[in-house]
């Protein structure tokens, strides 16, 4: 049996709701305006480094 893991929002989120929430396990994210909606397994390693290359830039 798995146990659900712990989920851990950014400092920088500021409790307005608009974020990502990353698994203790490091390898799934989830909106965080919807905890029991579905997660996105990622590779943590590849997830940051697209983020700092600016992948996800508007």
């Amino acid at each position: 049996m798995n146990a659900e893991p712990t989920w851990h929002k950014s400092s920088y989120s500021a409790n307005t709701g608009t974020c990502i929430e990353l698994a203790s396990s490091l390898d799934r994210i989830r909106d965080s305006k919807d905890p029991h909606g579905p997660t996105l397994r990622v590779n943590v390693a590849g997830f940051v480094q697209a983020v700092k290359a600016g992948r996800f830039d508007r």
